[in-house]
Protein backbone atom coordinates (compact mmCIF):
# COMPACT_ATOMS: atom_id res chain seq x y z
CA UNK A 1 0.00 0.00 0.00
CA UNK A 2 2.84 2.42 0.79
CA UNK A 3 4.37 1.88 -2.64
CA UNK A 4 1.06 2.83 -4.29
CA UNK A 5 0.73 6.02 -2.24
CA UNK A 6 4.35 6.90 -2.99
CA UNK A 7 3.78 6.33 -6.71
CA UNK A 8 0.74 8.64 -6.71
CA UNK A 9 2.66 11.28 -4.76
CA UNK A 10 5.60 11.12 -7.20
CA UNK A 11 3.24 11.30 -10.18
CA UNK A 12 1.65 14.46 -8.79
CA UNK A 13 5.01 16.05 -7.98
CA UNK A 14 5.86 16.01 -11.68
CA UNK A 15 2.50 17.49 -12.80
CA UNK A 16 0.88 20.92 -12.89
CA UNK A 17 -2.83 21.33 -13.60
CA UNK A 18 -4.20 24.77 -14.48
CA UNK A 19 -7.82 25.67 -15.27
CA UNK A 20 -8.79 27.72 -18.29
CA UNK A 21 -10.15 31.17 -17.49
CA UNK A 22 -13.78 32.03 -18.32
CA UNK A 23 -14.29 33.15 -21.89
CA UNK A 24 -16.72 35.63 -23.43
CA UNK A 25 -16.45 33.78 -26.77
CA UNK A 26 -17.44 30.36 -25.35
CA UNK A 27 -18.83 31.19 -21.88
CA UNK A 28 -20.05 27.66 -21.10
CA UNK A 29 -16.68 26.04 -21.81
CA UNK A 30 -14.79 24.61 -18.83
CA UNK A 31 -11.54 22.75 -18.76
CA UNK A 32 -7.92 22.54 -17.82
CA UNK A 33 -4.41 22.08 -19.12
CA UNK A 34 -2.15 19.59 -17.37
CA UNK A 35 1.60 19.51 -17.87
CA UNK A 36 3.82 16.66 -16.68
CA UNK A 37 7.55 16.31 -17.02
CA UNK A 38 8.67 12.84 -18.04
CA UNK A 39 11.82 10.89 -17.33
CA UNK A 40 13.39 12.19 -20.57
CA UNK A 41 12.81 15.78 -19.41
CA UNK A 42 10.12 16.38 -22.02
CA UNK A 43 6.73 17.88 -21.19
CA UNK A 44 3.46 16.01 -21.74
CA UNK A 45 0.72 18.58 -22.33
CA UNK A 46 -2.89 17.43 -21.92
CA UNK A 47 -5.97 19.59 -22.49
CA UNK A 48 -9.52 18.59 -21.56
CA UNK A 49 -12.54 20.81 -22.19
CA UNK A 50 -16.29 20.34 -21.92
CA UNK A 51 -19.14 22.49 -23.26
CA UNK A 52 -16.99 23.81 -26.08
CA UNK A 53 -19.11 25.33 -28.85
CA UNK A 54 -18.70 23.97 -32.34
CA UNK A 55 -16.08 26.09 -34.06
CA UNK A 56 -18.33 26.84 -37.05
CA UNK A 57 -20.90 28.42 -34.67
CA UNK A 58 -18.53 31.12 -33.49
CA UNK A 59 -18.85 34.69 -34.71
CA UNK A 60 -17.05 34.95 -37.04
CA UNK A 61 -17.19 31.30 -38.01
CA UNK A 62 -13.89 29.38 -38.18
CA UNK A 63 -12.77 25.89 -39.18
CA UNK A 64 -10.70 24.52 -36.31
CA UNK A 65 -9.53 25.11 -32.74
CA UNK A 66 -5.74 25.37 -32.43
CA UNK A 67 -3.78 24.88 -29.20
CA UNK A 68 -0.81 27.17 -28.60
CA UNK A 69 1.78 27.45 -25.89
CA UNK A 70 4.10 30.18 -24.76
CA UNK A 71 7.48 28.72 -23.86
CA UNK A 72 9.77 29.81 -21.07
CA UNK A 73 11.72 31.66 -23.80
CA UNK A 74 8.59 33.72 -24.66
CA UNK A 75 8.09 31.93 -28.01
CA UNK A 76 4.54 31.20 -29.20
CA UNK A 77 4.24 27.70 -30.69
CA UNK A 78 1.33 26.00 -32.48
CA UNK A 79 1.28 22.59 -30.81
CA UNK A 80 -1.73 21.13 -32.62
CA UNK A 81 -5.47 21.21 -33.01
CA UNK A 82 -8.30 19.98 -30.84
CA UNK A 83 -10.27 16.87 -31.63
CA UNK A 84 -13.81 17.29 -30.35
CA UNK A 85 -16.73 14.93 -30.00
CA UNK A 86 -20.12 14.44 -28.43
CA UNK A 87 -20.96 11.31 -26.52
CA UNK A 88 -23.97 9.14 -27.17
CA UNK A 89 -25.78 10.08 -23.96
CA UNK A 90 -24.59 13.68 -23.79
CA UNK A 91 -24.93 16.74 -25.94
CA UNK A 92 -21.92 18.38 -24.29
CA UNK A 93 -19.18 18.96 -26.79
CA UNK A 94 -16.00 17.58 -25.27
CA UNK A 95 -12.50 18.15 -26.51
CA UNK A 96 -9.16 16.63 -25.67
CA UNK A 97 -5.59 17.10 -26.75
CA UNK A 98 -2.21 15.51 -25.97
CA UNK A 99 1.24 16.57 -27.08
CA UNK A 100 4.82 15.93 -25.98
CA UNK A 101 7.16 18.89 -26.22
CA UNK A 102 10.82 19.48 -25.48
CA UNK A 103 9.95 23.12 -24.81
CA UNK A 104 8.84 24.15 -21.32
CA UNK A 105 5.36 25.71 -21.48
CA UNK A 106 4.41 28.62 -19.23
CA UNK A 107 0.97 29.33 -20.72
CA UNK A 108 -1.52 27.41 -22.88
CA UNK A 109 -4.20 29.06 -24.99
CA UNK A 110 -6.67 28.15 -27.74
CA UNK A 111 -7.74 30.14 -30.78
CA UNK A 112 -10.26 29.54 -33.55
CA UNK A 113 -8.48 29.41 -36.90
CA UNK A 114 -9.12 28.76 -40.59
CA UNK A 115 -6.26 26.22 -40.81
CA UNK A 116 -4.67 23.80 -38.34
CA UNK A 117 -1.15 24.76 -39.38
CA UNK A 118 -1.50 28.49 -38.65
CA UNK A 119 1.90 30.08 -38.06
CA UNK A 120 0.64 32.72 -35.62
CA UNK A 121 -2.54 32.99 -33.58
CA UNK A 122 -5.31 35.29 -34.75
CA UNK A 123 -7.07 37.67 -32.42
CA UNK A 124 -9.99 35.29 -31.72
CA UNK A 125 -8.71 33.99 -28.37
CA UNK A 126 -11.13 31.32 -27.19
CA UNK A 127 -9.61 30.01 -23.95
CA UNK A 128 -6.45 30.71 -22.00
CA UNK A 129 -4.72 29.74 -18.80
CA UNK A 130 -2.88 32.15 -16.57
CA UNK A 131 0.88 31.86 -16.73
CA UNK A 132 2.04 28.98 -14.63
CA UNK A 133 5.40 28.14 -13.24
CA UNK A 134 6.80 24.69 -13.73
CA UNK A 135 9.76 24.33 -11.45
CA UNK A 136 10.87 20.73 -11.38
CA UNK A 137 14.51 21.56 -10.63
CA UNK A 138 14.27 20.59 -6.95
CA UNK A 139 13.09 17.06 -7.78
CA UNK A 140 15.64 14.34 -8.46
CA UNK A 141 14.41 11.89 -11.04
CA UNK A 142 15.16 8.20 -10.76
CA UNK A 143 16.41 6.69 -13.99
Amino acid sequence: MKATKFGILMKNLFAKKVGFLSSSIVPAARGYAKVKRDINENYLIQVKISNLAEVNRLQPSKQIYVVWMITDHEIIVNIGHIISSTTFLSTKLKASFKKVSAWKPIKIFITAEEEADAQSPNEQLVLTTDRFLLDFSHIKQVR
